[in-house]
C-alpha cells in the first residue's frame, strides 16, 4: 500500500500527518481552523485517502502558518507515499460543481512543482479560514508534492467555490494516481 506518516515541527506548528493513498476515504483531522477541517475532510473524502491531520499552530496570530505548514507536509507525505510513481496516470483533471460555482482542476505528477491560480473571492475569511491561504495551501502542497496544479474558479459564492476547489483537486489526484501499467509515465525515465 501506498501510505505514509510524517511530522513537521517549528517555532509556530507542530504537525502529523498519516496518508493512505489507496484509501476508502476515511478522516480524523484537527487543524484548529474548522473550515479548513471541512476543506481536507472533502479532499480525503471524494480523493479516497484515508488521512490523519493533527496540527497545533498559532492560530490566535491567525490561521496562515498552520494552513502553510499543512500545506507543505501533506505535499512531502503526498510524494514520499507515491515512491517512484512507476505505473501511475500521472496526469488528470477533474471539474466539480458545487450550486452556482464550478471547479477546474488539472494536475501532473511531474516531479516538478508548478502552480496556476484563477481565483478570486469575495470575502476574507469564509469561516476561520482566511480565504487568501486557500492559493497558499495550493502552492505550498505543489512546491513539496512536486506536482503541477492548474486551477480556475467561478460562481458567486466563496464557500461553494473553495469547496468544490477541494473535491475537484481530490478527484483530479485520485485519477492521476491510479496504476495502470508497469512503467514510469516519462521519456526521461524518471519522475
Amino acid at each position: 500500500m501506498r501510505k505514509k506518516k510524517m511530522s513537521r515541527k517549528t517555532s509556530e506548528t507542530d504537525i502529523q500527518i498519516m496518508l493512505n493513498v489507496d484509501g476508502k476515504g476515511e478522516y480524523h483531522i484537527d487543524t484548529g481552523v474548522e473550515f479548513f477541517n471541512h476543506m481536507l475532510e472533502s479532499f480525503a473524502r471524494h480523493g479516497f485517502f484515508d488521512l490523519k491531520v493533527k496540527a497545533q499552530g498559532d492560530v490566535g496570530v491567525d490561521d496562515h502558518h498552520t494552513v502553510e505548514d499543512v500545506g507543505l507536509l501533506l505535499g512531502e507525505v503526498f510524494k514520499k507515499a507515491l515512491g517512484d510513481k512507476k505505473g501511475i496516470r500521472r496526469m488528470a483533471h477533474a471539474m466539480i460543481p458545487m450550486d452556482e460555482a464550478l471547479a477546474t482542476v488539472a494536475v501532473d505528477i511531474s516531479g516538478r512543482s508548478y502552480c496556476v491560480l484563477d481565483m478570486e473571492f469575495k470575502k476574507q475569511k469564509v469561516g476561520d479560514l482566511s480565504t487568501e491561504n486557500v492559493s497558499h495551501f495550493l502552492k505550498s502542497f505543489a512546491q513539496n508534492g512536486g506536482i503541477n496544479i492548474n486551477a480556475k474558479l467561478e460562481g458567486e459564492n466563496d464557500h461553494h467555490q473553495i469547496e468544490a476547489l477541494f473535491k475537484s483537486l481530490a478527484r483530479a489526484l485520485k485519477e492521476a494516481v491510479t496504476v495502470e501499467h508497469d512503467m514510469i509515465p516519462s521519456t526521461k525515465g524518471v519522475l
